[in-house]
Parts: C-alpha cells; structure tokens; sequence
C-alpha cells in the first residue's frame, strides 16, 4: 500500500472517529499511527475525559474483532487469556478461548488488576501469543490492545510495572476539551448517541496491507543516528534511574514510520521523531526514587530533545 493510499485510509478512519469524539484530532493521528506500527495504546488521564469512548469509537471504525474486559482486583489470568474447561461428554479437557483472542482489546482500568493478572498480558502483547497447557496459540491479526487507567486514584489501584509499561508503543492523554469543545460536546450528546450510529470504514484486509508497508518508509541514517543519541541522553541524564531501552528505541522508529506514512510520507522527518518522543518515550523512562511519575518521565525527554543536535538537510 502506497503512503497517499494509508493517508487516506487513516483519514477515513479519523473522521468517522470525529463524529464521536469532539476535537482531539492530534490524539487520534496517534492512535492511527499506533495501529500501523502495531503497537499498543495506554490511555492514562482523569475520568471523564473519554478514554472508552475514544477505544471504542476507533474499534467500531474497523471492521474488526472486539472485546472489553473491565479490570477488577479479582480478575484472575483465565479470565483474559481463556483456560481448559473439561467436557464430560467427550472425556476430556478443551481449550476455551478468552477475551484476549480478539483483534482489538479494550482492557479498561488496566490497573485496577492485580499484578498477576496483568502479567497475563504480557506474552500477549508481546509475542501475539497465549501458552496455556504446554500448547502455544498464536492470536489473530491485526491484534491491539488498548488499555486505560486513572493516575490520580490509587485507591484499589496496582501500578503497572515497568516490563508491561514497556509493551505500549504510546502512552496518551485525552486532556480536557476547550470551552468551545465543551459546547460541541453538549449539542452534539444533546439529542443523539453518536456511537451507536458509527459503523466500520474499512476491513482488517485493509489495516493489515497498511501495517506491511510500514518497513517501505524510509529512515535515514542521519535520523537514525538522532533517535539513537536521543535515547542515550536518557539512560545518562542524572535524574534517570532508567533511561530508554532498544526495544523503546525501536518503538520510537517504528511509530515515526508509521507517522509518516499516516501523512502521506515515505520518509521520517526529525520533525516526527520531536513530535512522537514524549507519547513513545516518556512512559518507559523511571526517574531516581520517582517510580510511576510519569511527569518526571516526561521532563527528562524533554531534557533529551533540547541537549540532542538535531540533524539538519546538510547534514
């Protein structure tokens, strides 16, 4: 699939998603990008800002597979990947599939589970697979989990350890909506629900052609060599306790691809590895003694971005 054959199809995607969400066309350019590069998506902000309706608005704009499991402390790990129930009529143990085997999967307030549970996630995430029995199931394509959480209440909360954090491509904040978007929000739920009347704009066929003609956008070396002095910077500012890992480093080029293409580009620009370091990055960065202060995680990216030469045309 060409880059200007995806620009259209992510655009045809975002204003179906428009018809719901009001604003917040920077946050669904993101998501867009992030099914391309087949990762990830950690929705973390206040409630009420329209997290589920942001996950579900995009699910129902692809003629995929979807499933919600909301997150509860008593969740046990078969609850999301599926377990072996025995079937007394045939004498034996079956495989029932969980929520997991789906195309996209909304797992919502992701931190409400206990950790054993979100471990149940991560060889999904991963390696698009569930091990259950000894038998290794590969999931469906595409697959994407998109996951929201609250970072203000801790109450009843576990936070997400630093191996699961790792796994989203992009950690995304909705924010709230200005005063004119407040308005078009009321008018908008005033006498209708718009997601119920959204339906699918393009097919799993579709969001598969796109994600295979991520390797076909080009990285230059000199944009290489600034996402790799970007992530050092990280790993050696003083406030870091852990800076970005290679498989961080290889999110960020993967996302950059997939910005580009989103935009009709066959080519990464410096300009979006600028825009896409904080979504990519900032999550998978743990300051001294700050575990979990994702604003702290933030500002050292930030540091990178302003101490990294950025390469220019000449160069």
């Amino acid at each position: 699939m060409q880059p200007l054959e995806i620009a259209a199809l992510a655009k045809r995607i975002k204003d179906n998603i428009s018809r719901v969400i009001v604003g917040k066309g920077e946050l669904i350019d993101l998501m867009l990008a992030s099914v391309i590069a087949r990762g990830h998506v950690l929705l973390e902000d206040v409630p009420g800002t329209g997290k589920t309706v942001t996950a579900r608005s995009l699910a129902k704009s692809l003629q995929c597979d979807f499933s919600r499991v909301q997150f509860t402390p008593d969740l046990l790990p078969a609850d999301v990947t599926g377990t072996r129930v025995y079937q007394p009529a045939k004498g034996e143990f079956e495989f029932c599939p969980g929520p997991v085997f789906t195309h996209i999967l909304l797992a919502d307030e992701i931190n409400r589970a206990t950790p054993r549970t979100q471990s149940a996630l991560l060889e999904c995430m991963e390696e698009r697979q569930v091990t259950e029995g000894g038998v290794t199931r590969r999931l469906s394509e595409p697959f994407l989990v998109i996951a929201t959480q609250n970072p203000v209440e801790i109450q009843g909360t576990f936070p997400l350890p630093e191996a699961q954090l790792d796994r989203f491509l992009m950690r995304l904040t909705p924010g709230y909506p200005t005063g004119e978007e407040s308005r078009a929000i009321l008018s908008r739920f005033l006498t209708s629900a718009p997601l119920n009347e959204i339906g699918a704009v393009c097919t799993k066929e579709e969001i598969t052609d796109a994600q295979n003609s991520l390797s076909a956008c080009e990285v230059s070396l000199a944009v290489q060599d600034y996402i790799v002095a970007l992530c050092e910077k990280t790993r050696e500012d003083e406030q870091a306790q852990l800076g970005v890992s290679p498989r961080g480093m290889l999110a960020l080029m993967r996302a950059c691809q997939a910005y580009a293409l989103i935009n009709g580009r066959s080519f990464v620009t410096p300009d979006d590895v600028q825009k896409l370091a904080v979504p990519v990055l900032a999550h998978r960065v743990i300051a001294r003694g700050l575990y979990g202060k994702g604003g702290t995680g933030e500002a050292i990216v930030q540091n990178a971005l302003k101490s990294t030469p950025v390469p220019t045309e000449e160069a």
